[in-house]
């Protein structure tokens, strides 16, 4: 059995490779610690699981996991995530993840989201259930965070959480104009006019 554990926090990774390890002590697990390298790795073998974060420097976790599915990538990934579920996991499962877990869930739950994504079924929460069966409601209006792109909302988060362009641009290895046209978009696409009122809104829709 062969795992592939993506992260770029080397601490998350260990702790990760030794839940794993006790759980399934015949396992060889292998580290990634950005998206070039999990693209790389995610190709040159077959993988049992893939474990990733969503947060990694370059592309982040969505981008990279459409990529790989893209490459013919069959491995189930699991998104493990610091963010809360109403952020991203919806979007993670439409983008073929198996299944979507908070970085501070309980140790268990992570052991038992394996084992379900190993089993070739996909791991879900009941509030997770009921966003994707809301989602095939065509009738329902969607709120406007959900039309951004994946790289759009990325962005906001970060700039609703308080940090400046400069530092989003550090973080995600971006140019500041790159940062500053997203951020205009962003504006633009939730009609609103500066950063006070992104907080705002990512508060008011349980985003932050």
């Amino acid at each position: 059995m062969k795992f592939l554990i993506a992260d770029d926090h080397a601490i998350v990774r260990k702790g990760l490779a030794q839940l794993l390890s006790e759980e399934f002590p015949e396992a060889e697990i292998h580290e990634a610690s950005n998206s070039a390298e999990v693209i790389d790795k995610a190709r040159s073998a077959v993988w049992d699981t893939i474990l990733m974060d969503i947060s990694m420097p370059g592309r982040n976790g969505l981008e990279t996991l459409k990529q790989i599915r893209d490459l013919g990538v069959k491995a189930p990934v699991l998104v493990i995530s610091m963010h809360p579920e109403e952020q991203y996991a919806l979007r993670v499962i439409k983008a073929g993840a198996s299944g979507f877990l908070n970085k501070d869930s309980a140790t268990d739950e992570l052991v038992a989201a394996v084992h379900k994504v190993l089993s070739g079924k996909k791991y879900i929460s009941a509030t997770l259930a009921q966003k994707l069966a809301e989602g095939l409601d065509t009738s329902s209006e969607k709120p406007a965070h959900e039309l951004l792109s994946d790289r759009e909302l990325q962005v906001f988060l970060l700039l609703a959480s308080g940090k400046a362009v400069g530092e989003i641009a550090d973080e995600i290895s971006l140019s500041v104009n790159t940062i500053s046209t997203y951020r205009a978009r962003i504006l633009e696409k939730l009609n609103l006019s500066n950063n006070a009122e992104l907080t705002r809104y990512a508060l008011d829709n349980g985003l932050v």
